[in-house]
């Protein structure tokens, strides 16, 4: 019988990160994974919310970390020198089922401020890390009257962050019921839409989606705001957007999917 070692290897893999999380309660420690394969197993791509325009045409991609991914065909990331972050766009979360539900209408108003620092966050740490990138791929621009080459606009859409379950008990609301599997293991998830457009000719070039997961865990206090996880997820992705834009033909960007898992 032939043996496949790559598959074994991977299936072993996949294996352990299950049976860690089903182990939950035995004090598992910890689990790092930069893989999209693992990723595909362990987060589910979040629903089209409306900010691309035809979702129904991106796939997943193999060699990029991110879930859904369209390219057009002409476009050549080689062409461009300089790239604009837009202000990341929050309007779809506000449409989140949990904020919705909340009782208190003074914390419902803290959460739109935060989702409004978080946007800023976001955006900070994407025009930080294209800085501070040392093959300098981009040159970073705050407007298109700025720019002096082809250039790229990255428009985000920011379109779900699940809460952190122990701050919202704290703050006298959470969800009840929902099942064993739901109270044991808290997964702390955010998802983006993006589109990257051509600034000279206003033609959006490619688009991309994805949902990430920062850690799992059954009582975590060491998160003490309700998006605390979030940042993790945001800090992450802000490095594969720069992976991506370095990335050379036949290379594989992966992305990190981090759980944490503590006993009670």
């Amino acid at each position: 019988m032939k043996i496949n070692k790559p598959t074994i290897k991977q299936n072993s893999a996949n294996l352990a990160a299950v049976l860690c999380v089903v182990g939950t309660l035995a004090g598992c420690s910890s689990i790092q994974s930069a893989s999209n394969e693992f990723k595909d197993l362990t987060v589910a791509p979040a629903p089209d919310a409306g900010f691309i325009a035809d979702p129904q045409r991106q796939t997943k991609v193999s060699y990029l970390p991110f879930q859904k991914v369209w390219i057009d065909p002409s476009f050549n990331k080689n062409n461009y020198q300089e790239i604009i972050i837009s202000p990341v766009n929050t309007q779809y979360m506000q449409q989140m089922d949990w904020l919705h539900n909340m009782s208190s209408a003074a914390w419902f108003g803290d959460v739109q401020k935060d989702i409004k620092e978080l946007a800023e966050y976001f955006r900070n740490q994407i025009i930080t890390d294209f800085r501070q990138d040392p093959n300098h791929r981009f040159t970073v621009i705050e407007t298109a009257q700025q720019h002096k080459a082809p250039a790229l606009r990255l428009e985000i859409a920011l379109i779900e962050i699940d809460p952190s379950t122990p701050v919202l008990h704290a703050a006298g609301w959470a969800v009840v019921g929902g099942g064993t599997a739901a109270n044991v293991v808290n997964q702390r998830r955010a998802a983006f839409e993006a589109r990257l457009r051509d600034m000279q000719t206003n033609k959006i070039v490619a688009t991309f989606a994805d949902r990430n997961a920062q850690d799992i865990s059954p009582l975590d206090l060491t998160n003490l705001t309700w998006y605390g996880p979030a940042k993790g997820i945001m800090d992450n992705w802000a490095k594969e957007f720069v992976a991506v834009a370095n990335r050379k033909p036949g290379e594989v960007v992966t992305s990190n999917v981090a759980f944490t898992l503590k006993p009670f």
